[in-house]
């Protein structure tokens, strides 16, 4: 193992010392450096040690902001460094406070306890450093990475090998494969990167270099992304550095200069999944900020999502999923590749929408959900019955053996309806609803809202057989790793950027020579052949996502700081003090903390809410139109009895052919009133659905009536007026 440099030692020891001031009880929970080295077995020297059976799971977690400088009873106005307050033993949760070791450590511990044997890998999407909150506190680049190291030697405690003291090899130190991403708060200042190699790629190629690829460190080195095959020969991971793609970013301007590194990643990305399609492998895309999209707002550069969009539509027979963090709220989002604009991906002409807020309030996020709610009430809609398939089913519908007459009138009908059905088809894509792409967000580490991670469950069918390790063996002639052929592999010069940008700005159209090309900057990639069978995001086959559960750590029942001794998730949570900065209202001599644990929040397979079978996409996109209607079906609504603090999540068994109602009045309210989001007071959600994905998307922190408050549904004669406007 790689020892950590003196100057990253000396900053754990001191946010070990810092630390423990705070929190001056359970001193075994703050250890940084693995405890316990063996000596590596001689005779599995120089190979590798033996492998291990797939288990079809792996984990995804983000945004630990671990914090050396968080004070136990601090409050929450201080970022949790100063004063007195409501800073819990593991964490102010429902507050802007980042991570006291003991959560990361924690966390770790549980990790380690219940799933360290049973997951295949570890998707890890960024921000793993304190956020800039501080003005009295700045970070420094030591700092940052000592921080990253920190989380770094946690992984390690809980999946390094124990037998590894003499091996000089970082990529076989690993039980498992680890796949790291960097967050805008790794790097300084925080959401600004530029052109690499830089000292970010440089240095986490080392803090990182038991993850990294050796062959992929170079390309690491130059922009920050790599892949990893986390099962050879099947399926490859690819960590994408979206802070090219942020639109945050001021040192960087979108995807479509080939000066640009966002530019050149998505060449990049392009070529390794077209290698993935000759190879007959998989890929799960992975990265800290997602593409966020509305009407009104975006988190990525525009040409840049197109791009993604695009990229995503052509390689739906390789792609598994894409996987994100960084917005701390857990839910999903769907790309519409008719939402593509081929001029916009080659000459950057930008678009209407503004930046979203590099980090979310709960108001923006609140606007944030409800946008998306807009977007999928207005996705097509099945009709109301699916049409018998064959002549066959049609005959046994008229108990008839023979073409009588009474099953000629029963055929015409089915006719009729399967004309409907067969434009609905039309409509998403076809059978798969291929028109259709889900990115998927996780909740975070920190608490912003309570501690949460994700463990998806994944079909691993015909792999029985199949061994893997934590190794990472070099590429062979066959590697995904081709990239050096691309024009665009060496830093352009600063000539070169300014013509490109010169060039942007000129106005094309007639002035167009003869036989130039229409977009010289944009490679359109093959789609999937007419042979090929869908993929695995939209038919359930081997290595398809089945689905996942989440999981969260109760931190007001675990700190156990305040009066009150009910074990439900809700009752005991402790907001008000927090959110008002009143303080403890019974807070103990010393802090008596509970048993920390995490446990399921919900899971897909099971949930009676959500009901999906799994996750492809027709199952999202039915989800995100129960979500999206303002008059669900009987099953999906609240009762007006029914009370709000226990919602029966109940048998909401829906028909996926539910028609649906129209939206057009509440649609254009919202538009009228974009800069006032929440409704009139005293107005109830009516849809469980949407009631359902609002709790979970803040991790259970928001109470039933601070939901039924913001987001209300519009009362009846507002809905009226606004139809009337139409």
């Amino acid at each position: 193992m790689r020892a950590l440099s003196l100057s990253t030692a000396f900053l754990l020891l001191e946010s070990a010392i810092t630390c423990a001031r705070a929190t001056p009880i359970d001193t075994e929970q703050q250890p940084l450096v693995p405890q316990n080295e063996v000596v590596r077995n001689a005779e599995l020297l120089p190979g590798r040690v033996a492998g291990r059976k797939l288990h079809g799971r792996f984990l995804h977690i983000t945004d630990f902001h671990p914090d050396p400088f968080y004070k136990l009873h601090s409050t929450p106005k201080s970022s949790c460094h100063r004063g007195s307050g409501a800073a819990g033993f593991y964490g102010a949760e429902t507050s802007d406070c980042d991570s006291p070791f003991s959560l990361v450590n924690e966390t770790f511990k549980w990790i380690d306890a219940n799933l360290k044997d049973s997951i295949d890998f570890v998707i890890w999407t960024g921000d793993s450093a304190r956020h800039d909150n501080d003005e009295k506190l700045p970070r420094s680049d030591k700092q940052v990475f000592g921080l990253n190291e920190y989380v770094v030697e946690k992984f390690v405690e809980v999946f390094g090998k124990d037998d590894n003291i003499n091996d000089t090899d970082p990529n076989n130190d690993m039980t498992i494969p680890i796949i790291p991403n960097f967050g805008n708060n790794d790097i300084l200042p925080h959401n600004i990167m530029s052109w690499g190699p830089n000292k970010f790629t440089m240095e986490f190629s080392k803090i990182w270099e038991r993850f990294i690829p050796e062959d992929q460190r170079h390309v690491f080195q130059r922009g920050g992304w790599f892949w990893v095959e986390v099962i050879p020969n099947e399926l490859a991971v690819f960590s994408l550095n979206t802070l090219y793609f942020f639109d945050s970013n001021a040192a960087v301007d979108g995807c479509a200069l080939k000066s640009e590194p966002g530019y050149e990643q998505m060449e990049w990305m392009r070529i390794q999944l077209e290698f993935a399609r000759e190879r007959g492998m998989k890929a799960i895309l992975m990265g800290h900020v997602p593409p966020s999209r509305t009407d009104s707002k975006s988190s990525w550069d525009e040409t840049c999502w197109q791009k993604y969009t695009l990229w995503l539509h052509r390689y739906r027979d390789v792609v598994v999923g894409s996987l994100f963090g960084h917005m701390n709220i857990d839910h999903f989002m769907l790309q519409d590749s008719r939402d593509i604009n081929i001029p916009t991906l080659d000459e950057d002409l930008g678009g209407f929408r503004t930046a979203m807020e590099s980090e979310l309030s709960i108001e923006s996020a609140a606007d944030y959900l409800t946008e998306l709610r807009d977007k999928w009430a207005r996705l097509p809609s099945p009709p109301p019955k699916e049409p018998a398939k064959s002549d066959e089913e049609l005959r046994e519908l008229s108990g008839s053996s023979s073409p009588s007459q009474p099953w000629r009138l029963k055929k015409k009908k089915h006719r009729k309806s399967a004309d409907k059905y067969k434009k609905y088809l039309e409509k998403i894509g076809g059978k798969w609803g291929e028109r259709y792409s889900i990115s998927h967000v996780t909740a975070s580490v920190v608490p912003n809202y309570l501690p949460s991670f994700r463990v998806y469950e994944y079909n691993v069918t015909g792999l029985e057989d199949v061994t893997v390790s934590g190794s990472y063996t070099p590429g062979s002639d066959e590697t995904l790793d081709n990239f050096d052929d691309l024009e665009t592999s060496s830093r352009p010069s600063a000539e070169r950027r300014r013509k490109e940008k010169k060039d942007k700005n000129k106005k094309g159209g007639k002035g167009r020579e003869k036989g130039k090309e229409k977009y010289p900057h944009l490679i359109v990639p093959n789609p999937p052949s007419k042979s090929s069978p869908p993929g695995p995001a939209y038919s359930p086959q081997t290595l398809s996502l089945l689905g996942f559960t989440q999981y969260v750590a109760n931190l007001t029942y675990i700190n156990n700081d305040f009066m009150s001794e009910s074990p439900g998730m809700v009752t005991e949570r402790w907001r008000e003090g927090i959110q008002s900065e009143k303080g403890p209202y019974k807070k103990h001599p010393k802090p008596e903390p509970k048993k920390f644990e995490y446990e399921a929040e919900y899971d897909t397979l099971s949930d009676p809410v959500y009901k999906m079978k799994d996750m492809t996409v027709r199952s999202y996109l039915k989800l995100a139109r129960r979500i999206g209607k303002a008059d669900p079906s009987r099953k999906d609504t609240i009762e007006e009895e029914e009370p709000q603090d226990n919602i029966d999540v109940g048998d909401t068994q829906e028909d996926d052919s539910d028609v649906q109602q129209d939206l057009d009045g509440s649609k254009k309210k919202h538009k009228k009133h974009r800069k006032h989001r929440k409704h009139k007071k005293g107005g109830r959600a009516r849809n469980k659905v949407w009631f359902t994905f609002l709790k979970r998307a803040f991790v259970g922190t928001m109470e039933d009536e601070d939901i039924h408050d913001r987001f209300g549904e519009i009362v009846e004669e507002e809905r009226i007026e606004a139809a009337g406007e139409l």
